[in-house]
């Protein structure tokens, strides 16, 4: 991952990697240079042997990266590039550029939306936003405005074995007597009472977990980060830099056991489901859950966003759109002005309603 450039085998122009192909498309020759193929087995790496040995050559690699002194987002650098703005806040920067070890990625989703595609998407999902800025709009009709990012994950995979106690409700039904009075008279009625049987239980559940998808940038709002999913891990190609010509890529800052950490999260809704099927009946209480983890292993992914910042009264907003599938999420101004002019005009559509009532 370092600022290598790819010439064009025909012509020796630079390349970048165009979206939803599998080559680098020369822009000036036309000629298409295939990426080279990998083993399509992409490696699981053992979790607690790289955490016991962060220091193995092997595992990583050393990246030139600039730091947005805005948010603190850490972007490898592009070749031949001096300044630019921060794709996360829009804060201008100069590549002050220097050096840090990463675990290496071990496979990719490449881009498949394009710069165009993703703008168009961006417009209609701006277009349906009540009450947003002018300035919001005209943005949008700017693609600059949007930076292709590779964004890092960790996947973690892992078989749990959790122990728990808890309490086990059954539905049964009872007839209850109560007065009821008809006619003025007292009188005696029965009814059905739906009521809960309580018994304590306890047991144990084993689950198994597959790419359990964390994000290990500390850059993006993890509500809209994770509203981006799914994504369509099965189709993970091996690392090459050639996916990342014409691209950037953010380095990592949650660390791998921090990493694992938020995934335990994840993987706790999952058990606590597993759990409550074991308990069966028609309710469920968990008292206490203690898991362990066996088996852990764990990929660095890249995944593929597009990724605009505006800033609004002193404030940052970020809209990302899945460079996969399209899906758009992100977080949105209001224009006071427009909201007052509404309910001013609410308030005289009201008063000249009431104004025509009252004149009749």
């Amino acid at each position: 991952m370092s600022d290598r450039e790819f010439p064009c085998e025909q012509c020796g122009a630079e390349l970048k990697f165009a979206p939803g192909l599998s080559s680098l498309k020369c822009e000036y020759c036309g000629h298409a240079n295939e990426i080279p193929a990998l083993p399509e087995n992409i490696e699981e790496i053992d979790f607690h042997q790289v955490l016991d040995d962060l220091a193995d050559k092997e595992d990583l690699v050393e990246v030139t990266t600039v730091r947005c002194t805005g948010c603190g987002a850490e972007t490898q650098r592009k070749a031949g590039i001096a300044s630019g703005q921060c794709p996360f806040c829009g804060t201008p920067i100069v590549a002050a550029a220097g050096t840090t070890r990463i675990i290496k990625p071990k496979a990719l989703l490449p881009f498949h939306i394009t710069v165009s595609d993703a703008t168009r998407k961006f417009r209609t999902w701006l277009h349906s936003l009540w009450f947003a800025p002018n300035a919001l709009r005209k943005m949008a009709n700017n693609e600059d405005r949007l930076a292709g990012m590779y964004v890092p994950y960790w996947t973690y995979d892992c078989r749990t074995t959790s122990q728990y106690s808890g309490q086990r409700g059954d539905d049964y039904w009872t007839t209850e007597t109560y007065m009821q009075t008809i006619s003025g008279k007292s009188q005696t009625a029965t009814r059905r009472v739906k009521r809960t049987r309580w018994r304590w239980v306890s047991g144990s559940v084993v689950d198994d977990f597959n790419d359990v998808l964390v994000l290990a940038s500390t850059s993006l709002p993890v509500k809209y980060a994770e509203e981006l999913e799914p994504w369509d891990i099965e189709n993970l190609t091996p690392f090459r830099e050639e996916y990342l010509s014409g691209f950037r890529a953010e380095s990592y800052h949650v660390e791998l056991n921090t990493g694992f950490d938020r995934a335990k999260v994840i993987m706790d809704g999952h058990i606590r489901t597993t759990i409550c099927r074991d308990i069966g009946g028609d309710h469920q209480r968990i008292s206490s859950v203690q898991s362990q983890y066996h088996g852990i292993t764990f990929k660095h992914v890249l995944l593929p966003i597009w990724i605009s910042a505006y800033r609004f009264q002193d404030r940052v907003f970020r809209f990302l759109v899945n460079g996969r599938t399209g899906e758009v999420q992100g977080e949105r101004p209001w224009s006071k002005w427009k909201i007052g002019l509404t309910i001013a005009a609410a308030v005289i559509l009201v008063g000249t309603i009431i104004a025509l009532i009252a004149s009749r």
